[in-house]
């Protein structure tokens, strides 16, 4: 089964900055890495008036858009799907999948932390909080805290707790 990291903190704190570093890091050490952006509100990957948004307008209720170098897949759902849903169903040929988002779910969760931006962690009460990235001045005994700037410590830190071989 692929293991999930959620990376996971309040607005504007850098959440999507650091997954970028991490997926740099990670990929330029050979691993394949698969993400999933959470979004509590509804998203258009594609346009109106292309000819995809026109199958999916006209009742359609899956639409499939396929070229040689991508795959997009838009589909109706009945309910937000859980991140293990989503790997069961739509995610194979990856060593581990990096969330952003989904800080309620009980997976391994990293959290971003700015002390500019808030004054108490998100996640602090939370079991699956493994690591911090930033700058906290209190933090939960046990917890690591990571430089944001630099990814590959905490890119060490992920591969020996879920990329090990």
């Amino acid at each position: 089964m692929i293991p999930i990291l959620s990376i996971v903190g309040r607005s504007n704190v850098g959440k999507t900055t650091l997954l970028e570093k991490l997926v740099r890091e990670l990929t330029g050490r050979g691993y394949r890495i698969a993400t999933v952006k959470h979004d509590a509100h509804s998203f258009e990957i594609d346009h109106e008036g292309k000819d995809s948004w026109r199958h999916k307008a006209s009742g359609a209720v899956m639409t499939v858009i396929s070229s040689p170098g991508k795959l997009a897949l838009v589909s109706d759902t009945d309910h937000d799907h859980t991140l293990s849903e989503l790997r069961d169903r739509f995610i194979d040929h990856a060593d581990l999948i990096i969330t952003e988002g989904y800080k309620k779910e009980a997976h391994p969760k990293i959290e971003v932390f700015r002390k500019e931006r808030s004054t108490e962690l998100l996640c602090v009460t939370d079991d699956n909080l493994l690591a911090i990235a930033g700058d906290p001045e209190d933090r939960p005994e046990n917890v690591p805290v990571f430089d944001l700037d630099d990814p590959a410590s905490l890119c060490d830190f992920i591969e020996e707790r879920f990329l090990s071989k």
